[in-house]
Order: structure tokens, then sequence, then C-alpha cells
């Protein structure tokens, strides 16, 4: 290296003495710092000294992969734990020790939808907005299927009520409402929201709301996202491990149906609302399940409260309203 270089930067610097001497400083730099040719050392690998031991990796892992939890999401095997009084650790540690293990992916195929602005309707408690809707159940032959009506509390999420018809026609819409009412021990809602499918947009049904007092509101054509907790509702159906090829029957699908929205009602944890059971938050009782679920987190926390940076771990609340399609805020002069 140049005397006069080294001269020249402890009075100035080293750029200004590269340009005075005509000298390229990247030429300056990488002479002084010669790269490595070769492999580069292996990184020392830090051990954090809040990091779950081997032992309780491998409980959380045989939990997740048990035959009980196989095929729960991770936050719905947290749930289930704490609300039977069991920690072993955050929803976010599950991913991560499932994603150490090569068992965290994406399974379906994923579309995105333009952000949609109307229908606006807002609930801030149960039986405000209802959200109903037909789909359609595979049967026995080609070209055969069953309709599946179904009747939803966008606010606790719990299907009010449901039925399984060969076929979809006003008259049995009609009577479906009005089915909703009695299985809702007379309660109504301030407003049904559907999409423009031809027994919604029927004139039996149309009469019957308007008889009622209640508003109707439908989807834009063609939006599935104007009806998104119909929607989501069947979305957990097909996508549930029981759920069959096909029906054998009217029969066999009404079982199916009976027992599946028994267990969405009571025994499904719903993530879009705090992970309790739509059930428990119909009727208020998820307000006792959220007391017990402290209990057990301020116990974890008491144990080892190294372990939660964050501070004391709360348990999960409701929101405090639902929306389909919330507007923007309003800009504030």
């Amino acid at each position: 290296m140049s005397v006069a270089l080294v001269e020249l930067e402890t009075l100035t610097s080293t750029k200004t003495a590269c340009e005075l001497l005509g000298l390229a400083r990247a030429s300056v730099y990488r002479a002084r710092a010669p790269r490595m040719h070769g492999p580069r050392p292996a990184r020392a690998v830090q051990n954090q000294p809040n990091a779950l031991g081997a032992a309780e990796r491998a409980e959380i892992l045989a939990v997740l992969d048990g035959e009980r939890f196989v095929d729960k999401s991770p936050a719905q095997v947290w749930a289930v734990l704490l609300d039977e009084g069991c920690y072993l650790g955050s929803v976010s540690t599950f991913y991560r020790v499932l994603r150490s293990d090569g068992q965290v992916r994406e399974r379906r195929a994923q579309a995105s939808h333009p952000a949609r602005v109307r229908p606006e309707l807002v609930a801030d408690g149960p039986d405000q907005v209802w959200s109903w809707d037909i789909t359609k159940l595979k049967g026995p032959t080609r070209g055969v299927y069953f309709d599946a009506y179904v009747m939803l509390d966008i606010y606790s999420r719990k299907v009010v009520h449901w039925e399984v018809h060969t076929t979809e026609t006003g008259e049995l819409a009609k009577a479906f409402i009005e089915n909703c009412f009695a299985a809702n021990h007379g309660v109504m809602p301030g407003t049904a929201h559907s999409d423009n499918g031809t027994s919604m947009t029927s004139k039996n049904v149309a009469a019957l709301l308007a008889d009622l007092n209640i508003e109707r509101s439908r989807s834009r054509p063609k939006v599935s996202n104007d009806n998104p907790y119909s929607e989501a509702a069947f979305k957990t159906l097909k996508y549930c491990p029981a759920f069959p090829d096909d029906f054998t029957s009217i029969y066999d699908a009404r079982d199916f149906a009976a027992t599946f929205f028994a267990y969405y009602n009571t025994e499904h944890r719903h993530s879009g609302i705090g992970l309790y059971t739509p059930g428990s938050v119909h009727d208020g009782t998820w307000k006792y399940v959220r007391d017990n679920r402290q209990t057990v987190l301020d116990r974890a926390y008491g144990e080892h409260p190294e372990r939660f940076r964050g501070g004391p771990p709360r348990a999960p609340e409701l929101p405090v309203r639902v929306w389909i399609n919330q507007p923007p805020s309003k800009i504030e002069s």
C-alpha cells in the first residue's frame, strides 16, 4: 500500500486521499480486505436461553401429529388444549416447531379477488345480521345433486338452521326461513343477507321478509366475496376430512349435515371469533371459557415468565363488530 496514501488518510479521509493520488477506492478496500476463496467458515450457532428443549419440541410434535389432532390447525389445537388446562406453547411456537420439521406448506390452490365495497353490513352482537346460501352436495350418480340450505349468524358464526332437499325452489326457501325463526326460538334478525340465486330473489322470500319487517340484503351478481360468511362456512364443510366424495342418498346427506353442523356449532374453535365455538359466542358462555383460558395462561406465565417477551399473555377476545364489506374510514378534517 502506498505510503503517501496512508499519510494523506491521517490528514483527510480515504476518499479524499484516493482522489488526490488518482487511486480507486474500491481497489484500496479490496487490497486491504482480500476476498476469501473456498467455503466460508460456518457461523457459530447461538442457542437462545428461552428456547424450547428437545423434549418439549418432541412433545409438541407428538401432540400435533397424533391421531386426535392430525386434521386440526395449530390454532385449533392450541385452543382445545387451553380449554383442557394444558399449555405447551403459543400458536406461533406450534408453527415454528412444525416448520422446522418440514410440516408447514400450503395445501390448497389460492385465488385473489379485488376488494369489494358493497353491500355494507355490520353486526356487534348475535341475531342482528343473518347470512344464508345454498350449496350443492354431489349425489350417487352423475348429474344428481342435493341442495343444502344453511342460515348462519355472522357475528357468532353459529349455524342457526340447515336443511337438505332434492331441489331448490322459492317455496322451499320460504319454508326454510320460517323454520330458521322457529329453531332460534322465534328470535329474528334485523337483516337477512344472501346472494342472487333464484330462490333468494323469489317473490315468496321477498314477501315473507317484508311481512316480518326484516331488511333484505343481496350480493352483487357474480361477487362471492359479498357473502363471505356463508362461503367460508361451506368451505369449512367441504374441506372437512370426513366430507365424502358423494352421498348415496338424501338421508345420507342429512345424517352427515346433522353431525357436521352439531360439531361446527359446539366444538369447532373459529379463528374469526377468538377461537371460541360459534355456539358459545351466540349464547354468551364464551366469557366463562375466556376466564378459564386466562387462568391457564396466568399459570403458564408464572412458571416460565422468561418465555413471554411481550409480557403476560392474554386470552383472545371477541371482535367488537363484524362487517360484510367494511367501508374505508372517513378522513377527519
